[in-house]
């Protein structure tokens, strides 16, 4: 068990002189021991809020340092914080406040519509619904007297992105965001003198644990945006001069097809490394020719975010994979029938670890459904296993359909789709077809025909995957953190 300690004042304890934020949009360069101590300040504002232990608080903020101080105060009070997505609209807002029974929302400048908040009552306390809150500037007097607790009670609940139904609060113990702090610095290598940059949102689980945790566990720096900016980004990692950058395919791409991307000095980059959905071939390729090294990696909210690691030689020797698993990471590919699939063969993939979070916040179906009694989180994602050990993702299992009796993926066709040199983005779902069952629909975008785009296909997949359909759109529906919501799509489909 991982004694239950506080990561930030740790951090500040041994290197507080350290730069731990470079906040883009005010300009302000914080030391640890000032993040620490705007933590502390946050922590005093939870309690004088009537916030108890175990109580739920929610922060609605666009990236911010206000936000870290909130997020590392729950660290210091012993609540339990709840990052709220700042694309949600107030109904959705409103179903994740009655869902954790939220006891407090504080939010940041910028949001005229705020929840009614009256749909969060607690009646077992016989507290009054939940209140929307400010960050005071200053002390309030009420010193937060941090006591010993749980490394596997909740620190915080992150409610995903609910791109197929509901969403679902992820209990996130202590446990597992230090874990996996812990085991990402030393499997990815990462360092003291290390540069980030942040510019996805915080409060997705990409955004706070995939490198803010692992780079504040070794005393790195990291450079907080707003949102994102492709030229913005670009002059940070120059300026700044960042050492290893965190993406997800979407944005490493809207970097390269900037007209700074030719320019900028990335010299003092070690590497790049994507996630959060397969990586083109043709991305690390104009990486490359950069003369800077890409990487994918991979993870899910429910187990720690960061599962798998790969050199930089292994990166560009098995371009494509998303590497071996992590040390103390147990990955099993499976069939229907949850045995083991030969080297080579798709079937799901299910991962245990000290890394795996403690399920979904008051449901309990769905936490059985997606955690066996073994220990193994079934993550949904199929994927395949070389005979050296490395695994490649083939897409989500609810994604994959079944045309004349044959498995097609859409993550390859999709990948096929996006290296043609005029498509920008591209996503496919079944339909049902008649003769075949269930056939390919593509949604495109691009400047390119349909029969150019059929020819290309043709030569490169095998055809019983070739869509039957291409429909060219403006844009593709995407969640904050670059998932394609093919709900959305199917839906245009049927009205």
């Amino acid at each position: 068990m991982i004694f239950d300690g506080d990561l930030l004042a740790e951090r500040a304890r041994l290197t507080p002189d350290k730069i731990a934020i470079v906040a883009i949009e005010t300009g302000e360069r914080i030391s640890y021991f000032e993040l620490n101590a705007r933590a502390e300040r946050a922590a005093e504002a939870v309690i004088a809020a009537g916030v108890e232990r175990g109580d739920r608080y929610g922060i609605l903020f666009h990236n911010c340092v206000d936000f870290l101080a909130l997020f590392f105060a729950a660290a210091k009070c012993g609540a339990i914080v709840v990052p709220l997505s700042t694309r949600a609209t107030v109904h959705e807002l409103d179903q994740v406040i009655a869902d954790c029974s939220m006891r407090v929302l504080f939010h940041g400048p910028g949001f005229a519509e705020l929840p009614s908040c009256q749909v969060a009552e607690l009646p077992e306390k016989g507290l009054p619904s939940c209140r929307v809150a400010r960050l005071p500037e200053t002390d309030v007097g009420n010193p937060a007297t941090r006591q010993p607790g749980n490394p596997e009670s909740p620190y915080c609940l992150l409610y995903t992105s609910g791109t197929t139904g509901k969403p679902k609060g992820v209990m996130i113990p202590k446990r597992q965001l230090y874990w996996n702090g812990y085991n990402t610095a030393v499997n990815w290598g990462l360092r003291e003198d290390d540069v980030s940059p942040i510019y996805t949102p915080l409060y997705h689980a990409g955004g706070v644990a995939a490198f803010l945790i692992p780079i504040f566990t070794v005393g790195g720096t990291i450079v907080l945006h707003r949102g994102f900016d492709p030229a913005e980004v670009l002059h940070t990692i120059e300026h700044e001069r960042c050492t290893v950058i965190l993406g997800v395919p979407t944005t490493l791409k809207m970097l390269m097809d900037a007209p700074e991307f030719a320019t900028t000095d990335l010299s003092h980059v070690r590497w790049f490394i994507s996630g959060g959905a397969p990586l083109p071939h043709y991305i690390i390729e104009a990486y490359q020719q950069r003369g800077v090294e890409m990487k994918q990696g991979y993870g899910m909210t429910e187990a720690g975010v960061n599962c798998f690691s790969m050199t930089v030689e292994d990166a560009r020797r098995k371009a494509g994979s998303i590497g071996r698993p992590m040390m103390f990471t147990e990955v099993r590919v499976v069939d229907d029938d949850g045995n083991d699939v030969a080297i080579g063969e798709v079937g799901e993939m299910w991962i245990r670890g000290p890394h795996v979070s403690l399920g979904y916040w008051n449901d309990p179906q769905a936490t059985r459904a997606a955690f066996d009694d073994g220990g193994w989180l079934h993550t949904g994602d199929l994927a395949r296993r070389d005979d050296e050990g490395f695994f490649y993702i083939a897409g989500r299992r609810k994604e994959m359909f079944i045309s004349g009796g044959v498995n097609v993926y859409p993550a390859e066709i999709e990948a096929e789709l996006v290296s043609h040199p005029r498509v920008a983005d591209a996503a496919v779902i079944p339909i049902a077809d008649e003769t075949w069952g269930e056939v390919a629909v593509a949604f495109i975008v691009g400047d390119v025909s349909e029969d150019e785009l059929s020819a290309y296909l043709a030569s490169r997949i095998a055809k019983f995957k070739l869509p039957k359909r291409y429909l060219f759109v403006d844009a593709l529906p995407r969640t904050p953190y670059g998932k394609v919501e093919k709900v959305k799509l199917a839906n245009t489909l049927s009205s």
